[in-house]
């Protein structure tokens, strides 16, 4: 970023923090950025636990950022609605709390690559990481490589975006606070949306990385999938060559289930859909007219004012929790704690962090609205949305049937913030026609049936304005959220096998060996405790490993969805290692359901406990016996032989 001015980003940075009551120092600080860029992930101190968040830092965009040309939102405008255009139905993969973020699969090129993108509605930028990068990090996919892509087409400098220094390609560059940082090339080709999507292929400009630093560099996702408004938003791009109408639609998974789903274009929406306005004036991000919050039916005392201030409410998917002004924040705490009295309050799971946290309700996440109170969201128009605890909640990480308040004081700013948890299990349509979204309650793990969409195949038809023919590019999807790896049936996982071939060094296998079930763990999104290393058998250097997923070890099985999700990273050959391992293979998953325990298995805590204080006790009165037995011999009064003084007599005679 040498080319801007240090002025320039100081004078439109805006910084959140997270700050607990009893702390001066800032938990979240949100990252400076150049326009409406990426979200950035902050990562907790290495002593605590592994909380993954996103943050999405807010200012306007600068009047030189990197465009496709001219300002695009006159034109979005005067497009009203016309005939039903079609739509980009794609799946929604990871999990907000275990990630910090949602992911969807984007192809780019010809013949396709594939790439794994967080979906964020603050960024306006669409970027992956290239084969010519000089720093990149290890991300879930190969790197783009326009060598490999027939249709690709770097984007010429020219007065509308930054130049490189030959002033021949244009750039984009994206710098942040915590050091993070991401720039590279502008490049355009065809981008394709899997098949579930209406929507054929299409020719779009997204970024190539050249350079990436920081927690963009150690993240494991692939690159951003830009939503915000702005040129370079795939949205707009979209919007703009007129293939789809100006609207978009999210649905995150719940508490367990994770996942979702996501759709480019309009849909009718559902009936029971509740609106809010949202001015694109009042802000380059996505904004609601949120006025009131009442907690178990009743209003907090704040005036619809205190939600605002500055941005005013913005909604971002790119944030994990929900950040109040200060005043919103001390009357939620305050009306939730006096509704869970139940309850206990414990600490949270991470001692660099004062979570206000509850304890004894329950791990069924289907029944916290009979212990914590109800939330509503009031709009402009009165329009009411009803929150379910896992709205607000977040699971302790080490506490089981324990929780704790995923909304927090968004410091000294007045900006209200709210993350994807408070949309959990909920349809967002983002209506940028009519600058409204929209919120729909419901179970995002079968959207698609509530909705009543169909998913065919994309039609194998070139791209607008494109000469190069799209028929040969059909990406497959991984699996949707109606797993087809699980049986009929099974709901509870108990562990997963496979077999993995691998090229090792024979002077170093134990070694190689553990770090290849970190790698593992790494690429299925799981703890490290859950990867085990079976039996191997070896011929040379090449060995044939055999391994098993166990669910967590607080836990005694998976769910359906979390399995599924690890058995098509398996099955379907996502599982990337560097060049060292060779020629790796990934054969012969299985399934096993729970083992069945007998009582002493699932009760031998509770029988050791009760063992261990039998013997306490029954050592206590042995010893309690022992002393008074003792105390009872010490009071018995012995007399010596001598102590009796008898006077010698004489003998009497016969």
């Amino acid at each position: 970023m040498s080319h801007l001015t240090v002025s320039l980003i100081l004078s439109i940075s805006l910084l959140f923090y997270h700050l607990p009551a009893s702390s001066p120092s800032p938990r979240y600080v949100s990252a400076v950025k150049h326009d409406s860029s990426p979200n950035i992930i902050l990562r907790p101190p290495s002593s605590g636990r592994n909380r993954h968040t996103m943050f999405l830092p807010l200012f306007p965009s600068p009047p030189n950022s990197s465009r496709i040309s001219g300002d695009a939102i006159p034109r979005r405008q005067l497009q009203k609605s016309g005939p039903l255009r079609p739509n980009a139905r794609m799946a929604l993969h990871d999990d907000l709390l275990l990630n910090g973020y949602y992911t969807t699969r984007l192809w780019i090129g010809s013949p396709p690559q594939r790439f794994a993108l967080i979906v964020d509605t603050g960024s306006t930028v669409t970027y992956v990481p290239c084969s010519t990068c000089e720093q990149c990090g290890k991300h879930q996919d190969p790197k783009f490589d326009p060598e490999l892509s027939d249709t690709y087409k770097p984007v010429k400098c020219n007065i509308d975006c930054t130049c490189d220094n030959n002033r021949d390609q244009c750039i984009y560059e994206r710098q942040y606070a915590e050091m993070s940082s991401s720039s590279g090339v502008l490049g355009q080709d065809i981008v394709s949306f899997g098949n579930q999507s209406d929507l054929p292929p299409q020719r779009a400009v997204f970024g190539c990385e050249n350079r990436e630093t920081g927690d963009l560099y150690s993240q494991h996702a692939d690159g951003i999938m830009g939503l915000g408004r702005g040129d370079l938003s795939i949205v707009d791009q979209l919007v703009d060559g007129g293939v789809i109408s100006d609207s978009f639609s999210l649905c995150y998974g719940g508490m367990d289930v994770g996942g979702g789903a996501m759709v480019l274009g309009g849909i009718s929406p559902p009936a029971e859909m509740v609106y809010s306005y949202s001015d694109p004036v009042r802000s380059p991000y996505y904004n609601i007219e949120l006025k009131e919050i009442h907690v178990a039916g009743k209003r907090l005392p704040l005036s619809s004012s205190v939600f605002d201030g500055k941005h005013g409410t913005v909604l971002d998917s790119g944030t994990t929790y929900a950040y109040l002004p200060e005043a919103a924040f001390v009357a939620f705490r305050h009306a939730v704690m006096k509704e869970v009295l139940g309850l206990h309050k414990i600490k949270g799971p991470d001692p660099s962090y004062d979570d206000i946290c509850f304890s004894g309700a329950g791990s069924d996440v289907s029944q916290l609205s009979k212990t914590f109170p109800s939330v509503e969201m009031v709009f402009g128009k009165g329009q009411k949305l009803s929150l379910s605890p896992e709205n607000y909640l977040f699971r302790h990480a080490r506490v089981s049937g324990a929780y704790c308040l995923g909304v927090f004081q968004n410091a000294n700013d007045p900006t209200t913030l709210l993350g994807g948890i408070v949309v959990r299990n909920t349809f967002v349509m983002y209506d940028r026609e009519h600058e409204k979204i929209g919120f729909w309650k419901t179970n995002c793990s079968d959207i698609w049936e509530r909705l009543h969409v169909s998913g065919g195949p994309p039609r194998a038809s070139s791209p607008a304005g494109g000469s190069n023919s799209t028929a040969d590019i059909s990406p497959s999807l991984p699996p949707t959220m109606s797993p087809k790896y699980i049986p009929p049936g099974e709901t509870e996982i108990g562990s997963i096998t496979f077999y993995f071939s691998v090229s090792l060094n024979d002077t170093n296998v134990q070694s190689q060996i553990t770090e290849l079930a970190s790698l593992i763990a790494q690429e299925l999104h799981v703890n490290s405790s859950q990867v085990h290393l079976l039996n191997f058998t070896s011929k040379g250097n090449d060995y044939v490993t055999k391994w098993c997923i166990t669910p967590p070890n607080s836990a005694d099985f998976m769910s359906k969805e979390t399995a599924s999700n690890i058995i098509s990273w398996i099955a379907e050959g996502h599982i990337h290692l560097p060049e060292s391992y060779g020629k790796y293979q990934l054969s012969n998953w299985q399934i096993y359901p729970p083992a069945k325990r007998s009582w002493w298995q699932k009760n031998y805590l509770v029988a050791v406990l009760a063992s261990m204080l039998a013997l306490v006790v029954g050592l206590s009165g042995v010893g309690i016996w022992w002393f008074w037995r003792r105390k009872q011999q010490s009071n018995i009064q012995y007399k010596p032989v001598d102590s009796m003084v008898v006077p010698e007599q004489e003998l009497q005679p016969l």
